[in-house]
């Protein structure tokens, strides 16, 4: 089976020192390009998966587009653990499910518009109490999977008001994902996932603000991929991702003006299956930044299927 929802634990985990309104508050991190090739098919059964991450930009966007001028970068190291659980119980057509999604990072962050501060630690844990995984259907006479995923974020990491860096949010977020796989040829496949994100208020939101709570704004963002075998269990191809925040961020429950964020990213990546392993490898280069980092990714995962 392939059900998984790794995290990058700190593409987007950073807090500004108030210079810049429109990046006071920070999305929490989400699923930018950490799944990707044949991402909706899966069976039942179980999944144990380690991803690490690690994440450089050099640039950081205003709300134009714009690179902050200065010096300034972010590095993050992440490892990510995943469980997941398909039963054999039939529920709307599909196999029901559950998953548990447990993040660690280090993030050292050093600017000359404000912060520099580092942390590493627990990040915010993920569980999914309720997903169901449908089995193969046809689209066009075409092989076609598909998942619907109920993710909840918990605000379990690491958290300080008086720190500008924090591998925690302070949050409850909402992530529920819809994935589909479609296989248009016996050795290609083309894959998507699309996600809504919806975070709680946070009543203990960073000093320099000088608020009574903080809340993250709403945001969508979807990964996309596709992969060809070019030999028996080796698959190669490229995958992308894109975040768009759709609602203003809140400080004591008045929008942000300019506060929305926006990133796009692309790459090649590869996936290896033997027996019972599965190894995938993606990188990714952003562009179109906006009230965030803008950066390379690497993304290493290792899946057991049991």
């Amino acid at each position: 089976m392939w059900a998984f929802l790794a995290i990058l634990a700190a593409a987007a985990l950073l807090t500004l020192a108030g210079e810049s309104p429109a990046a006071d508050i920070p999305l929490p991190p989400v699923n930018l390009g950490d799944t990707s090739f044949q991402d909706a098919i899966a069976f039942p059964g179980w999944l144990v998966e380690e991803t690490f991450g690690y994440y450089h930009a050099s640039q950081f966007n205003d709300y134009q587009g714009h690179d902050r001028p200065g010096t300034n970068r972010l590095t993050t190291l992440s490892a990510v653990t995943h469980v997941a659980w398909i039963s054999n119980f039939r529920l709307l057509g599909g196999f029901y499910g559950a998953e548990i999604i447990v993040p660690l990072a280090d993030l050292d962050f050093k600017t000359e518009f404000g912060p520099k501060d580092r942390d590493h630690g627990l990040g915010d844990v993920s569980v999914s109490p309720f997903f169901i995984q449908w089995p193969e259907h046809k689209l066009f006479g075409l092989p076609f999977f598909q998942r619907l995923d109920i993710l909840l974020k918990l605000p379990t990491g690491d958290y300080s008001r008086h720190s500008a860096v924090n591998v925690g949010n302070n949050v409850y977020s909402f992530n529920p994902y819809y994935a589909v796989t479609l296989v248009p040829a016996p050795r290609l496949e083309f894959s998507s996932r699309l996600h809504y994100l919806w975070n709680s208020e946070n009543d203990d939101p960073y000093f320099r603000l000088t608020a009574n709570n903080s809340q993250p704004g709403q945001a969508v963002h979807v990964n996309a991929a596709a992969s060809y075998e070019i030999f028996k269990d080796f698959r190669a191809g490229v995958s992308g991702y894109a975040l768009q925040q759709i609602t203003d961020d809140k400080l004591n429950g008045n929008d942000q003006a300019h506060s929305k964020e926006r990133v796009f990213g692309i790459g090649p990546g590869f996936k290896y299956k033997l027996e019972s392993w599965l190894l995938y490898f993606n990188s990714y280069y952003e562009i179109g930044a906006e009230n965030r980092p803008e950066g390379l990714k690497f993304v290493l995962r290792f899946s057991k299927l049991f």
